[in-house]
């Protein structure tokens, strides 16, 4: 019998102040925790995006980057997120950077599950379609870079990808540009 995954929590600026099981943090108040979000590219420049599995219990069916999720307590967030690409897409990733090293964000969804991450966000290359995990992942495009920034513009991305986008395209060409 596996023990319960748990998130590492934090203050306003990062730092681990505990731990709690994942299945009880997230509800209608839900204390700041460690994540992290990824955009894998493909050499062409398109950024996979993909649509959270319909049984995700915040923000289902919801659009998003390439992949999020919280480290394991002790767990390096560069490991982490190789991890959860590999769990989620069955991917790996090359070239993998920090760039936004100190996002955070608080948001709800239409059920009022409230996420509140402390969320660095990373770029990395990608060699391959992806072979999504069916109950992390409902579909999943290759995107032109302005079609991105263009929907997280209008609303039809998570919260945290609208907020993310015009950080990564301040950057210029997010995968070339090291931050942190």
């Amino acid at each position: 019998m596996s023990s319960p995954e748990q998130v590492v929590l934090v203050d306003d600026g990062g730092r681990p102040t505990g731990v709690a099981d994942k299945a009880t943090v997230h509800g209608t108040s839900t204390p700041r925790h460690l994540a992290f979000s990824c955009y894998g590219f493909d050499a062409a420049g398109r950024v996979l995006v993909t649509q959270r599995a319909g049984v995700k219990r915040a923000f289902p069916l919801v659009w998003t980057g390439t992949c999020c999720g919280h480290p394991a307590p002790g767990e390096d967030l560069a490991d982490a997120v190789h991890r959860r690409l590999d769990h989620e897409l069955g991917v790996r990733a090359h070239d993998l950077r920090l760039v936004l090293p100190d996002f955070a964000y608080r948001a709800s969804d239409a059920a009022g599950i409230e996420e509140n991450e402390f969320c660095p966000v990373f770029v990395c290359t990608l060699d391959a379609d992806p072979r999504p995990r069916p109950g992390e992942v409902e579909a999943w495009q290759w995107w032109g870079w302005e079609r991105f920034l263009d929907a997280a513009a209008s609303g039809e991305l998570s919260p945290w990808a609208a907020l993310q986008a015009p950080l990564l395209a301040e950057l210029g060409d997010p995968r070339t540009r090291r931050t942190g």
